[in-house]
C-alpha cells in the first residue's frame, strides 16, 4: 500500500465545505521495512504544545513516489484513520514554546514491526517529534 498525509491546498475553499486537501505521498508501495526516507521539498509550520490532527490516506492501487503531491484523489486514495495526537513543547529548545510554529520537514521510516513512523524534523534538525501508524492493521483490512 501507498501512504499519504492530507495538507491544506493553496486552491481557494468553497463557503460551506471543507477546505480542498492534497495527498502528500510519504510510503510508497514497496517501501521494505527499516528504511528510513526524507520526504523531499516541502516545509511545515507545525505547532507545539496543542492537540493536533493529521488525516492519513491509503491506496492500494497508485504506485507514487515519496514526496508527490496529488491533487484529485477521491477516487483513486482512501482515508484511512487519523492520527490525533498532543506534540509537546520544549520550552527549553528555541522555536519550541506551546503554541509556537516550527518549521519541520517530514521524514518516514517503515519499521520492522509493522508500524509507519512519520518524523517532523526542525529545520536544524535538533528537535523531532514522531507520529505512528500500525500499517499491518491498515493493510489487513
Amino acid at each position: 500500500m501507498t501512504y499519504y498525509v492530507g495538507i491544506a491546498s493553496a486552491r481557494p475553499a468553497v463557503p460551506g465545505r471543507q477546505p480542498p486537501i492534497r495527498a502528500l505521498c510519504v510510503a510508497p508501495m514497496g517501501m521494505e521495512e527499516g528504511t528510513t526516507e526524507a520526504v523531499p521539498g516541502l516545509e511545515f509550520g507545525l505547532v507545539v504544545g496543542e492537540p493536533v490532527r493529521f488525516r492519513f490516506l491509503g491506496s492500494n492501487t497508485r504506485r507514487d513516489t515519496i514526496g508527490t503531491l496529488v491533487d484529485d484523489w477521491e477516487e483513486s486514495i482512501h482515508e484511512l484513520s487519523p492520527i490525533e495526537m498532543q506534540l509537546k513543547a520544549e520550552p527549553t529548545k528555541k522555536g519550541a514554546t506551546a503554541g509556537g510554529s516550527v518549521p519541520v520537514k517530514l521524514e518516514t521510516t517503515v519499521t520492522s514491526i509493522g508500524t509507519l513512523e512519520l518524523w517532523c524534523v526542525s529545520r536544524d534538525g535538533k528537535q523531532r517529534w514522531k507520529l505512528e501508524f500500525n500499517v499491518r492493521e491498515q493493510a489487513g483490512k
